[in-house]
């Protein structure tokens, strides 16, 4: 697939590694010969420079032989990125996707004005954040989740403290210990992750210490899970957010029509003052230094029931996290975007992580694939891929048992919606036309398992 980006930030770098290592052709424009240079370095990517929503640069990077275009301009006025995309798509560009800065651009009359005029994707990084960690703080016993059919099937990533009853204990015994007959699933582990690496698990996977575990519920399987892991939401009445950044104040907004208070804090007075004039009254903003622990204490950090850290510093958001931990605070959440930090983040106590560049990723890559993919998700802590499929009538998926098909080694399904019923896939299921198909697969899996859904 040729793939052109346009614009070498933060995003645009990771999207640009991440296709390039599927084996695509990728090409990435920016007007910053030193952004570029150093992607060059580190990718295996072409690179062109030149002046942005440039219909010459377009043209020398081959616009018009390519399959998808991504406009994701870092530190420019975003309509930009939309000018692009319609350029990329009228000379001739299969698909256009454009990041945006603009929630008026996602209202659903406005989005549809986009399609027409020929925009596949738009999407807006801070506000998907934002919506990621409010569905995250509903869901409080788990690092990361994701639902499939409203909550027919639901996976939730657990990791394993020193107390967990799952501590060395293997995959069969786990099994075993919640009763667990194959005629009657109601879970499965999909993998787990350690350190670097993550598997797909076998019956002789044994659990340890820090492991970040995946298990896919069907709704009535969650309660015992949770109660046999110990784990249990809490309810979130108190909130206190670091940083009125985007995400902050998209966060602060949504959230405070759901919770009894919101204390926003931040080190810029004028951003105080801004945000301070959009919300409700629920909502109280205060200007501070949310490093400083006497500071914290002075706002009665002790009484919130979850810390959200937003700031514009990866390290100050988690160390403000695991000061927030240290006060007692059930929930802490850390806006992390460099990938090197994620697994620190986790190991010094970090409950869930957000990284816009990964949330994106889901989105862009689903792009990628063939058209029978719903939704794209990589969860916290692992760079594989959560991927729910809808099944067409006579694809390869469906020509026997899931054992029969020989589906790939590095990827799994996790569970079936058919019709208004779920069930957890085993070896003998067989896939049948329509059903929704939740799938797990390591990166190196996604290509095969996508073709087996054509």
């Amino acid at each position: 697939m040729k793939i052109i980006i346009e614009g070498a930030g933060e995003v645009g770098v990771h999207l640009a590694k991440m296709l390039a290592a599927e084996a695509n052709d990728t090409t990435v424009l920016d007007t910053s010969e030193e952004r570029l240079a150093k992607l060059a370095t580190s990718a295996d990517v072409v690179t062109i420079q030149g002046p942005l929503s440039s219909i010459r640069t377009l043209k020398e990077a081959g616009i018009e032989k390519a399959d998808l275009f991504i406009a994701v301009n870092p530190g420019t006025q975003q309509d930009v990125n939309v000018v692009s995309a319609l350029l990329a798509k009228k000379l001739g560009c299969k698909k256009v996707c454009a990041r945006v800065d603009d929630e008026e651009y996602l209202e659903y009359d406005n989005r549809y004005l986009f399609t027409e005029m020929g925009i596949d994707l738009l999407f807006f990084p801070e506000k998907i954040a934002a919506t990621e960690i409010e569905d995250l703080l509903r869901r409080t016993a788990s690092t990361d989740s994701m639902d499939f059919g409203h909550g027919k099937l639901q996976i939730a990533v657990f990791k394993l403290e020193d107390d967990s009853p799952l501590m060395d204990m293997t995959l069969e015994g786990f099994s075993k210990a919640m009763g667990a007959k194959e005629s009657e699933l109601k879970f499965r582990v999909v993998a787990v992750t350690r350190g670097e690496d993550t598997l797909i698990p076998d019956a002789s996977t044994r659990f340890k210490y820090n492991d970040l575990v995946y298990i896919i519920t069907t709704r009535d399987g969650v309660k015992p899970i949770m109660e046999f892991l110990g784990k249990s939401n809490v309810e979130v009445n108190h909130l206190m957010i670091l940083g009125a950044s985007e995400v902050g104040s998209m966060l602060a907004r949504s959230i405070s029509r759901k919770v009894d208070t919101v204390k926003v804090i931040d080190s810029k007075k004028a951003k105080c003052m801004d945000l301070s004039e959009m919300t409700d009254d629920n909502v109280l903003v205060v200007n501070g230094d949310g490093r400083n622990t006497d500071f914290l204490l002075e706002q009665n950090i002790k009484d919130y029931d979850a810390f959200v850290a937003v700031a514009g510093n990866d390290e100050t958001n988690i160390l403000a996290c695991v000061v927030a931990k240290k006060f007692g605070v059930s929930r802490v959440i850390a806006q992390v975007e460099n990938l090197e930090y994620i697994q620190l983040a986790e190991d010094m106590g970090v409950d869930a992580i957000i990284n816009k560049k990964l949330i994106t990723a889901g989105k862009i890559f689903k792009m990628t694939l063939s058209n029978k993919v719903r939704f794209i998700k990589y969860m916290s802590g692992t760079s594989a891929e959560v991927l729910e499929y809808i099944v067409s009538p006579g694809s390869k998926i469906t020509k026997g048992s899931l054992m029969e098909i020989e589906f790939p080694e590095n990827a799994i399904v996790g569970g079936v919606i058919r019709g208004g019923e779920s069930f957890i896939a085993v070896g003998s299921t067989k896939i049948e036309a329509y059903d929704r198909v939740a799938v797990f697969a390591l990166p190196d899996a996604v290509k095969e398992v996508d073709k087996l859904f054509m």
